[in-house]
């Protein structure tokens, strides 16, 4: 099969044949038909994953048809329509028994604890675990952005942030992952606020049901709490990056949550955190890492209600051979709207 392969951190990845997987007997292989180009592939590529081994194949955020099935799988056939969280879960250990798979103490990831996604196939273990149907009317390109962004996104805002209709949230970094919880959000009633350095992101934010844009270069903790008179009741680091998760912190009211759903990794990896703050307004600090499979259903169900529209979150649309100059950029420059791998 053909895929984009790198053999050092930071070298530059190549589009190579390699042989094509084989599913273990609980797991399947999917052929893919669209996968996006995420920062945490970029992550993953600098060496700031101790999970990869190389040589490696990159790639999380995917969907496909089912093209081949192991011998103990129950639940899919060869030509489903399918998608599966960036995090799958083992199904034996107490975090998955508890129904919490996205903090799965032996998860395996597409694209980091194994072979990804930036490929023509690639396989997934513990298929009746961790695979999700996909609606017949969701085109591939939508469905390879719920993965990672959109999905980590729903659980952050509706899960770990359990924001309400007419709350205050401030979503710091309006890529693909800020642009999801902008959305998702102002579809649970609340007043969100976008911030970000590039305009053409802000101007995306007003358009998805931001009430409000902050330029991230100006003060942006006393900006949120001019407009929403005292502070957000939420507030999300959708980048990971020590800036963000400081004004993300500082810009809520007493009581308030923040939400860390950007990775903080390399030398990002130990921020400062401003304590006085959290220990004097009782401040949440919570951690958002992905979304197991069984929850898809309710996000699913918003999308097909209309009420949320992830279609709207995709950007460039690439072949396989222009991956490695995507993922070797997205430090230096993403698109607006989420890029993703259509044609192989």
């Amino acid at each position: 099969m053909k895929a984009v392969l790198f053999e050092k951190f930071q070298e530059a990845p190549k589009v190579v044949n390699v042989s094509d997987p084989v599913p273990e007997a609980h797991g399947v292989v999917l052929k893919v038909e669209a996968t996006g180009v995420c920062r945490s592939d970029w992550h993953g590529w600098m060496g700031h994953d101790s999970d990869i081994d190389l040589p490696h194949i990159p790639g999380h955020e995917l969907a496909g048809v089912v093209e081949a099935v192991g011998k103990d799988v129950k639940n899919w056939k060869v030509g489903d329509r399918v998608t599966v969280p960036f995090i799958c879960g083992c199904g034996s250990c107490s975090e998955c028994h508890a129904g919490h798979q996205q903090v799965c103490l032996h998860q395996e990831q597409p694209g980091f604890t194994h072979w990804g996604s930036f490929a023509e196939y690639v396989p997934i273990h513990q298929a009746d675990l961790n695979v999700v149907a996909l609606p017949e009317t969701m085109d591939f390109a939508t469905a390879a952005s719920l993965g990672c962004r959109f999905a980590t996104s729903f659980r952050a805002v509706i899960d770990q942030g359990k924001v309400s209709s007419g709350q205050w949230v401030a979503v710091h970094g309006c890529g693909g992952v800020g642009l999801s919880a902008v959305m998702i959000a102002s579809a649970a009633g609340a007043n969100v606020i976008g911030v970000d350095l590039d305009p053409a992101k802000l101007a995306l934010a007003k358009e998805l049901g931001a009430v409000a844009a902050i330029d991230g270069k100006g003060d942006v903790v006393e900006a949120v709490k001019e407009i929403t008179k005292g502070g957000a009741h939420v507030s999300l680091d959708a980048l990971g990056h020590p800036a963000t998760m400081t004004n993300s912190i500082l810009c809520l009211r007493p009581r308030g949550k923040h939400i860390q759903v950007g990775l903080m990794l390399g030398d990002h990896a130990a921020p400062a955190i401003p304590m006085p703050k959290i220990v004097g307004q009782e401040i949440e600090l919570l951690g958002s890492h992905g979304m197991q499979a069984h929850r898809y259903g309710a996000m699913l169900d918003m999308v097909e209600s209309g009420k949320l529209n992830p279609a709207r979150l995709v950007g460039d649309k690439i072949g396989i051979d222009a991956a490695p100059e995507a993922l070797m950029n997205m430090d230096k420059f993403q698109s607006v709207g989420a890029t993703v791998i259509t044609s192989f």
